[in-house]
């Protein structure tokens, strides 16, 4: 372990309370668990930052596909038999 520089922060209650009793369980001193919790968040990799411009890109896509009008026009209806048709019909027989 290097140099220490010491450092003052404040908690809440229910954090105190959490820090001394994981502490006591880890049998660590509360700095210690403070310094691995700092040492973990170094690991963890950062999010990208919210880009704003390609949210607004995504979001005229999406207009755009809202727009689009459904491909079958006319009154189609779902046959059953029409569909086991088709499927037998690729089945060798």
């Amino acid at each position: 372990m290097g140099v220490m520089v010491r450092k003052q922060v404040y908690i809440d209650a229910g954090q105190e309370q959490f820090l001394k009793r994981r502490a006591a369980e880890l049998g660590v001193t509360e700095a210690e668990l403070i310094r691995q919790g700092i040492n973990l968040l170094g690991q963890t990799p950062t999010r990208e930052p919210f880009d704003p411009a390609a949210w607004a890109d995504e979001e005229a896509v999406l207009a755009s596909r809202s727009r689009l009008k459904p491909a079958r026009r006319g009154s189609w209806r779902f046959r059953r038999q029409e569909v086991y048709e088709e499927r037998l019909g690729r089945v060798p027989g």
